[in-house]
């Protein structure tokens, strides 16, 4: 997650212009929905089709999808579409997110930088379990074999979330582990105890790698795998996210 160091001065009245355009424009909000290339946000379409590419690779590899932080919900659901769209009857599949939905459980000296103001504990604070829970439930009543669970949201503390949850399901294969903590502890966590669920071919992808303000994802990876054991790669019309297949 990138910060306002980031923004043009101008990218606050094209957000704030945004947001008016979707207020008054024409149609009911399904309209606007269906229509939502007039609305999003152009960084998100790249995003997008990053997360669309690397679902491809992973498309016929065994195993759920990992997406450690959850935020608002749109990464989580983005892959749970993909899902439906591209495998409507992989019921197999689960879509597993892990957050605190309370920001920051923990920040450790590999996270502190000097320019990051929400490198705090609680910070990013999002409390959208509720919301997500919904986006969920709207989402099961029109897709194929809605009637069989295909995304879990898990509430808490990564760092014990999710060996608890592989505890609860030692049957657990990891075809994509997402990587969107931000911080060095959860980051580490899931590296280790996920990766050896993760066959060949599977993805491992980071959302702050390489990134200045958030130096805990990178510093995590070198701790646990590191970073020269791994072809790290990355789409060039989104320098952001980044991803390795593991061989």
């Amino acid at each position: 997650m990138l910060t306002d160091d980031n923004q043009r001065p101008g990218d606050k009245n094209y957000y704030q212009d945004l947001g008016r355009f979707w207020d008054k424009s024409i149609g009911t909000n399904i309209d606007k929905l269906k229509s939502f290339t007039k609305f999003v946000p152009f960084t998100e379409f790249p995003k997008f089709i990053c997360k669309y590419e690397i679902f491809k690779k992973i498309l016929h590899i065994h195993g759920g999808i990992v997406e450690c932080g959850v935020h608002q919900g749109a990464g989580l659901m983005t892959w749970a579409l993909l899902s439906s769209i591209f495998e409507p009857v992989n019921h197999i599949r689960k879509i597993i997110g892990f957050d605190t939905f309370e920001g920051f459980a923990d920040i450790t000296e590999q996270d502190k930088v000097t320019n990051n103001a929400q490198a705090k504990v609680g910070g990013l604070a999002v409390n959208s379990f509720e919301d997500i829970k919904e986006a969920i439930r709207i989402y099961d009543m029109f897709r194929p074999l809605g009637h069989i669970g295909k995304v879990e949201l898990v509430k808490g503390d990564a760092s014990i979330t999710i060996e608890k949850y592989i505890a609860e399901n030692p049957h657990l294969v990891v075809s994509l582990l997402y990587l969107d903590f931000d911080v060095y502890a959860p980051t580490r966590r899931a590296i280790e105890l996920l990766i050896p669920r993760m066959p060949k071919g599977a993805i491992i992808a980071f959302d702050e790698l390489y990134i200045k303000q958030w130096p805990g994802e990178t510093q995590a990876l070198i701790d646990t795998i590191g970073i020269s054991n791994l072809q790290i790669e990355r789409f060039p019309f989104f320098p952001q996210i980044s991803y390795a297949v593991l061989r």
